[in-house]
Parts: C-alpha cells; sequence; structure tokens
C-alpha cells in the first residue's frame, strides 16, 4: 500500500512538471511593457502629465485677451385709452375718447467687451515659465513613478524565477529520495538491509513531497502578485526567465561617473529650485503697476409703436470704445512685502533641502555600490560551494550504494547539497535586485537592457 502511494505522488508531481513546461514564457521585455501599459500606478502618473501640460499652456498664461459677449431684449404690448373730458370739437359735441390696442415695443441689444493685460509687473510672465518647470517636474515624478513601479516590478518578477529554480531543485531533490527509497525497498526484499533504511527513505520522500508542494504553492501566489503589477487576469498562467546577466563593471563605472547629473532626486530637487525662484520674482511683481487695455463694440435697437401724440419710432445706434487704464497698488496693507519674504525664505529653504539630497544621494550610491559588490561576491562563492555539494552527493550516493556510508549520512550531503542550490538561487537575485538599486540611483535604470 506504502508503494502504491509514492508511486501516486511520483506521477502526480511528473504530470504537473508536464503542465509548468508547457505554460507560455513571460520574458522581462514583456512584463515591462505590460507594466508601463497597464499598471495603475504609471497610469495615474501619466494622467499627472496630461494635468500639468494643460496647465502650462498658453491658454492658461494670462498673456491672451478677455473677450466677452452681452445681448439682450425686450419686448411689451399695452393696450390703452385716452380720454380728454371737458374738450368739445367744433361741431360743439365732446371729443370722444381714443383707443389704442396693441401697442408694441420692442428694444435689442448686443456688444462686445475686450480687456487686455498689457503689463503686470512681470507677474504672469514668470508664473508662465514656473508652470512649464511644473510640467518639467511632473515628467520626473513620473519618470519616478515608472523607476519605483520597474523595481517592484522585477523584485516579484525575481522572486517568481527563484521560486521555480527552487521547486526544480526541489524536484530533483524529490526524484533523488524516490530512488533512494526504490533501491531500500530491494535491498531489504533481498535481506541486505533491515527496514530502517526504507522506513528512513519513506520519511524523507514524505518530507520532499510536502516541501515541493509548499514551495509550488508560494510559486503560485507570486504568480498572481505579478499578474497584479502588471493589471492582467489573476489565473493567467505563465512561467519566466530565470536567466541573469550582470552589467558590464566598466560601463557600471561610466553610469556612476554621471550619477549627479541623472540622479532623479536630484533632478527634481533642481527643478523645485528653479520653480522657489520663478515664485520669488512674481511675487515681486506687486511693486510694480499694472496696464490695461479695454476696447468695445455694441449695438441698439429701439422700435416703439405710434401712440395718440407721436408717430412710431425705428431708432438704431452703433458705439465703438477704446481706452486704457493703469492701476498702481501703492500699499496693500503689508501683505505683498510679506508673500515676497516668505518667497526667499521657501527659496533658501529649497536650496538647503537641495544640499540635503546631494549629501543623501551620495550616500545612497555608496552604500547600493558596496551592497551590490557584496552580493555579486556572495554568489560567486555560492556558486563554487554548489559545485563543491554536488560533487559530495556523487560521492556519497556511490559510498551509499557500496555500503560504505549509511542512509543518514547520504540524507545528510542530499540536503547540503538542496541548502546550497536554493542560496545559490537568493544570492543570484539579491545580487541582481541590489544592480538595478544601483542603476536606479545613477538614474539608468529605464536606459539599461536587463
Amino acid at each position: 500500500m506504502q508503494i502504491k502511494t509514492f508511486s501516486l505522488i511520483a506521477a502526480l508531481f511528473t504530470v504537473t512538471y508536464t503542465l509548468v513546461a508547457q505554460t507560455p514564457l513571460l520574458t522581462k521585455e514583456q512584463a515591462v511593457q505590460l507594466a508601463l501599459n497597464n499598471n495603475f500606478g504609471v497610469i495615474i502618473a501619466n494622467n499627472n502629465v496630461k494635468i500639468a501640460e494643460n496647465n502650462s499652456n498658453i491658454l492658461n498664461s494670462g498673456f491672451l485677451p478677455a473677450l466677452s459677449a452681452t445681448a439682450g431684449a425686450n419686448y411689451g404690448r399695452d393696450d390703452s385709452t385716452i380720454e380728454f373730458p371737458g374738450q368739445l370739437l367744433e361741431d360743439g359735441t365732446p371729443r370722444p375718447d381714443v383707443e389704442i390696442e396693441k401697442a408694441e415695443n420692442q428694444r435689442y441689444n448686443g456688444g462686445l467687451n475686450l480687456n487686455y493685460t498689457l503689463f503686470d509687473g512681470l507677474g504672469r510672465w514668470y508664473n508662465y515659465k514656473r508652470l512649464n518647470e511644473e510640467y518639467n517636474l511632473s515628467e520626473l515624478q513620473a519618470r519616478e513613478t515608472i523607476e519605483n513601479t520597474m523595481l517592484q516590478l522585477f523584485t516579484v518578477y525575481f522572486e517568481m524565477a527563484r521560486l521555480s529554480e527552487n521547486v526544480s531543485v526541489l524536484s530533483q531533490t524529490f526524484k533523488n529520495t524516490k530512488n533512494r527509497l526504490r533501491r531500500a525497498e530491494y535491498s531489504f526484499d533481498y535481506g541486505q538491509t533491515n527496514k530502517l533504511d526504507v522506513l528512513n527513505a519513506q520519511v524523507d520522500l514524505v518530507n520532499d513531497s510536502i516541501n515541493l508542494m509548499n514551495e509550488r504553492q508560494t510559486l503560485k501566489n507570486t504568480r498572481r502578485d505579478l499578474n497584479l503589477l502588471i493589471n492582467r487576469d489573476l489565473t493567467e498562467n505563465f512561467t519566466v526567465d530565470t536567466t541573469i546577466t550582470f552589467i558590464n563593471e566598466l560601463k557600471l563605472q561610466e553610469y556612476l561617473l554621471e550619477a549627479e547629473s541623472n540622479n532623479i532626486r536630484l533632478l527634481q530637487a533642481e527643478k523645485n529650485m528653479i520653480i522657489n525662484d520663478y515664485t520669488l520674482k512674481a511675487s515681486k511683481s506687486v511693486f510694480l503697476p499694472t496696464i490695461g487695455l479695454t476696447g468695445s463694440y455694441g449695438w441698439n435697437l429701439n422700435q416703439s409703436a405710434a401712440s395718440a401724440f407721436f408717430p412710431g419710432t425705428n431708432n438704431s445706434t452703433l458705439s465703438l470704445g477704446v481706452g486704457a487704464n493703469l492701476t498702481w497698488n501703492l500699499f496693500d496693507g503689508g501683505s505683498g512685502i510679506t508673500q515676497v519674504k516668505n518667497a526667499k525664505i521657501l527659496l533658501d529653504t529649497q536650496d538647503t533641502l537641495q544640499e540635503q539630497i546631494e549629501q543623501e544621494v551620495k550616500r545612497d550610491i555608496a552604500n547600493a555600490k558596496g551592497d551590490f559588490e557584496n552580493r555579486l561576491e556572495i554568489f560567486h562563492l555560492q556558486e563554487q560551494n554548489v559545485n563543491t555539494a554536488t560533487n559530495n552527493y556523487n560521492r556519497s550516493n556511490e559510498q551509499y550504494k557500496l555500503g560504505q556510508i549509511t542512509s543518514v549520512e547520504l540524507r545528510q550531503a542530499q540536503l547540503n547539497l538542496l541548502n546550497a542550490n536554493t542560496s545559490k538561487n537568493l544570492a543570484k537575485y539579491n545580487a541582481k535586485l541590489a544592480e538595478l538599486q544601483l542603476l536606479q540611483l545613477a538614474g539608468q535604470l529605464l536606459n539599461t537592457k536587463l
């Protein structure tokens, strides 16, 4: 019964491995493209850039004139009776009343009014330049969002790759344990070993199958995490590329030399410095006069019905007016002076903040470079450890077949190989993520082929 159970487990894992092998591959390039097109954070960041672009348009600058139109119409209808008490006609009879029915009065008017600020102390000019810099800043903020999304994407992508390789390692471990169980059962049937070797192999096989099942479940969960990041159906099934290449050391040094001119935090700090400078200059416009031009064009039409004493009228007039005005706020109670003082303080604060960011970026780059070099060296050492553990397991397996070591010693060699492989996988992807973090600080994450 036990042999049938273990055979069923082995068959189950073989079928599952075949299904995984037939699953389509999601390459790194495809994952990046899907994230750029579908990730929620990237979509929101791009929308913010569009809003900033609209704000920086000439239509939002105040440089264009304001034109308004007015129109009106009035209609009236009167019924009236005019009496002449005491007035007689030539024949001596009383003068009859005069009745006017449906006397209509109509009035129409229309006009255009033009207002244009010719000079406002250069306030709108500096505001316009500030809005353009805010648009540039929004692009940098979108780039930062994309970079952070890419790091998040590859953190999950490489985690899935690591788990995929771990599943392969655990599958091989399970296969080796299954072969060991079969050999122990044959040896027991022929009286060469006792039942203890069989029982040990059965326990180890169950443990290996549990470890493999848990790792596969974690892999499924991570696949759903990746589907969420690229905004796909959470049930979408795929495999990932486990190939890792590291950037050329000379190229990396070149990137680091240009880091100060490409780092996203430093670029944003520079833009904020320029924006605050324009804000200060715009605030000083309160000390200068404002000169404006006005223009108007109007049309009026009055139509009135005839009455007892006046004939009907139909009057139409056209009017055209042009004017200029000057406004100089000589003293506004001190709010303008306060505004300028605060703008100067904000500019000084931004300058101090920029110095702080420069120091922090230098520290972050130095730390990231050290972490990357350390993790890369650990990965190389883990590769050597895998070779040593592989040789040790192969020799132990041969010695076990010859009866020179026990199943416990063989199991220890097997576990050493398993731990060496999983540690190497972890070290490989940790080193790659450290490299990506260093590239982000150097401002080259989106310019490097991964």
